[in-house]
């Protein structure tokens, strides 16, 4: 019996029928204001495309209050397009010289983030709608009372109808993670050492709930400014902090006393629970490392200061204590003698483990405070004491130019719509605005996706165009009836066009606009022609300029982008462990040199990666050896790592490593570099390709070659983990390791991101403050 009732509606019918909801109500009660009320046609028409054009054309991201706070926002920049398309519009080598810049300004704000990628569309509208006839700088006024007219009902309805509840703040949950590692640390202070698998589970999934594809678009902080940029941090040094607890080793067997053993558990005075004690047992982790400092053992350190950035992210004012411990006792593991090397390994984890933590609290604390915050000197927080304008400059100009997806994007639809704009003032095509329309709507970043999405767009608004004929053919000049059948036929429009597709979409809208036009002018069926006409324009234009530039969209650039930031990590990598094998002075600086270059590939290839992700791939499948977000996270942990080996934290002279431990330091990274110069030159799209397979080291291989070498120092065993981690992850770019990305992930495990990301704006943890410095 229950098969013969209809089921629920599916969660992206309900969202659609919210939205389509708020849009129809403050359009049409906009228009027929401006229309009836006023007797205005003109404010009428700018009262239903204003709502139209930023609700239900757009996609602004977040909860109701979210969108309702970016719209007011938005209403300035509407009046200042309004105001250029008026007059800009006169002449139709200004109106197209206008269309030119204007349209790629505002397709490049997508470097912004989603809530600007999200708005982008909406306010290309805005500036399109006055470039068209009538050509009266005499009727601004009523263009901006009515524009006004209909967000402000726009505004109103999304604060008020139907609202969705908020999403969870990045902020909660880089707090939860926080937590989650404090419960970490505190379950590794005790035997057996290791976290059981139920605790596992719940630290990879805190770590995937930062992953950017993870939150939703309004939460991502992905602004240029210093908190947005601090917040992306935090959450990037909790999952490393994460994947840091996650993988650490257990302390070695040790001959201490039972109260020795139990220090770490208590108060780091001797006052423990002897959790580590007995016969035999391991000393409680880290507990010898900082023995005669009277300090606390680095986990219960790591623990407080994992408790601290949660009480801080949740608005609570802690003193700061716990970081300014974990800062001496990192110290003191720093100052720490020589041992053997199990001690050194421990050590080495011990040590990234705490830069982490320390990481996660100043980034917290930049995060919640800003510019006010006690930021260290300039390095990893460069961006702690910038004022917005100049990170926001370095966000655009990092972009500007042809490697970035961004900017060929903004290239792409600015010169389709200067043409379609053209084209449309020469040959005075009734209705021009459609082909600017079809123009703006229908371009897509690959030219195998255009000509799909065109294909359809034609069927629809064909089919759209006979049934609009047909109904104008019928109602004639009744305009009462058109005015009874749009506030239904939109709610059916912008129902079922988010989630049927472009094809339904293109014919519901056309007779909306026939039902529209019909209204504010007599129409007959000639009006679906036109409309059909300039559909057709429109997509050729399209079609046109998705052919000459960048035709394949992020496919190509991709492979670029990847290419050379191996190479560039490969130069870093055996520049690294040179300086590593020679010692000698280390300085505090912003970054190491030729780290600059990594940030920025990092940015170039994130961007390209998060529009690829959004792309068809074609009925053919990937080519092996192409999983792209394995080579970025090589390259995360390439800066990581060697950040962490050449800038301290204070000025310190690093003596050299011995004969036998320098060649193998060497000889090791000088594989690992080599094997990022293969895969390199393998995905490089503009040179010979390497087709032949890769040969590999794999990380066993470092066990061999540095098999502990006598008398070496700490700094060995952090380079070897180092290039031993970065093999792994070049195995997993191979396709040789099913094992995941892990806890400590920037980018993410190997899943899509979501495939609607508008503008491929890769606005993840790690994009959002990557710019070179």
């Amino acid at each position: 019996m229950g098969g013969a009732f209809p089921r629920r509606p599916s969660p992206a019918y309900r969202a659609a029928a919210r939205r389509a909801l708020r849009v129809t109500i403050a359009a049409t009660a906009g228009f027929y204001v401006f229309l009836h009320g006023f007797d205005s046609a003109v404010g009428a028409t700018y009262a239903l495309f204003g709502a139209i054009a930023m609700a239900g054309l757009s996609h602004l991201p977040g909860s109701g209050r979210q969108r309702a706070a970016l719209l007011v926002g938005v209403v300035p920049a509407c009046w200042v397009l309004i105001t250029l398309g008026t007059y800009l519009s006169v002449r139709t080598w200004s109106a197209v010289a206008g269309m030119l810049v204007v349209g790629f300004a505002l397709a490049f704000a997508a470097v912004g983030g989603p809530r600007f990628a999200g708005a982008a569309t909406g306010l290309q509208l805005m500036y399109i709608l006055p470039s068209f006839p009538p050509y009266d700088p005499g009727s601004l006024g009523e263009r901006l009372a009515g524009a006004t007219f209909g967000l402000a009902l726009l505004i109103i309805a999304e604060m008020t109808l139907l609202p969705e509840p908020a999403a969870l703040p990045y902020r909660e949950r880089a707090a939860r993670a926080a937590d989650g590692a404090a419960r970490c640390a505190d379950r590794l202070r005790s035997a057996p050492y290791t976290l059981p698998e139920p605790a596992l589970r719940t630290a990879r999934a805190l770590s995937a709930g930062l992953r950017s594809s993870r939150v939703p678009e309004a939460e991502r902080p992905a602004g240029a400014g210093v908190r947005p940029r601090a917040l992306a941090h935090t959450g990037l040094a909790t999952r490393t902090l994460l994947g840091r607890l996650t993988a650490l080793p257990p302390p070695p067997l040790s001959a201490t006393t039972p109260r020795e053993a139990g220090a770490e558990a208590g108060d780091g005075n001797g006052n423990g629970n002897g959790a580590g004690a007995g016969g035999g047992a391991r000393p409680g982790a880290g507990a010898a490392e900082v023995a005669g400092t009277g300090l606390p053992g680095p986990l219960r350190a790591v623990a407080d200061v994992a408790r601290e950035t949660a009480a801080r992210l949740r608005g609570g004012i802690p003193d700061g204590r716990a970081h300014a411990r974990l800062q001496r006792i990192r110290q003191a593991l720093t100052a720490a003698e020589d041992g053997p090397p199990a001690a050194l390994r421990r050590n080495a984890a011990l040590l990234e483990m705490a830069d982490a933590a320390l990481a996660m609290s100043t980034a917290a604390d930049i995060a919640v405070r800003g510019r006010a915050a006690d930021a260290p000197p300039p390095g990893p927080f460069w961006y702690a004491r910038m004022r917005a304008p100049r990170l926001w400059w370095r966000r655009l100009s990092g972009h500007i130019g042809s490697r970035s997806v961004f900017f060929q994007n903004a290239v792409r639809i600015s010169l389709a719509l200067a043409a379609a704009r053209l084209i449309a003032g020469i040959d005075t095509l009734p209705h021009g605005f459609w082909v600017l329309l079809a123009t703006l709507t229908l371009t897509r970043t690959t030219v195998r996706e255009t000509r799909r999405t065109e294909r359809i767009a034609l069927t629809g608004t064909l089919v759209g165009a006979l049934a609009a004929a047909a109904l104008l053919a019928l109602v004639g000049t009744d305009i009462e009836v058109c005015a009874v059948a749009l506030p239904p036929l939109m709610l059916v429009t912008f129902t079922l066009g988010p989630v049927k597709g472009v094809g339904w979409a293109q014919a519901l809208f056309t007779v909306v606009v026939a039902m529209v036009f019909a209204q504010l002018a007599p129409a007959t069926w000639q009006l679906a022609e036109f409309r059909l006409l300039d559909v057709l324009t429109g997509s050729a234009i399209g079609a046109v300029f998705g052919l000459l530039a960048w035709p394949r969209g992020a496919h190509d650039e991709l492979g670029r982008s990847v290419a050379a930031l191996l190479r560039i990590a490969a130069e870093i990598v055996v520049a690294t462990t040179a300086q590593t094998a020679a010692g000698g002075r280390r300085v505090p600086v912003v970054t190491a040199p030729g780290h600059r270059s990594l940030q920025h590939a990092l940015v170039m290839a994130e961007s390209a990666y998060a529009q690829y992700q959004s792309e068809p791939k074609g009925p053919a499948p990937p080519p092996a050896g192409r999983d792209w977000q394995a080579a970025l996270i090589a390259g995360h942990h390439t800066l990581w790592g060697a950040d962490r080996l050449l800038v301290p934290s204070d000025p310190v002279v690093v003596p050299p490593l011995g004969r036998e431990a320098a060649e193998s330091v060497i000889r090791a990274g000088d594989r690992v570099a080599a094997d990022m110069l293969l895969f390199s030159a393998r995905i490089d799209p503009t040179g010979d390709a390497v087709e032949t397979p890769v040969p590999l080291h794999a990380p066993t291989a470092f066990a061999t070659v540095a098999a502990d070498p006598p008398g070496a120092p700490r700094a060995y065993y952090a380079t070897v983990s180092w290039l031993a981690s970065l093999t792994t992850d070049l195995l997993r770019l191979a396709g040789d390791t099913d094992t995941d990305t892990g806890a400590d992930a920037p980018v993410g495990e190997r899943r899509s991101r979501r495939a609607g990301d508008p503008a491929g704006t890769g606005s993840g943890p790690t994009a959002s403050h990557g710019e070179s410095r």
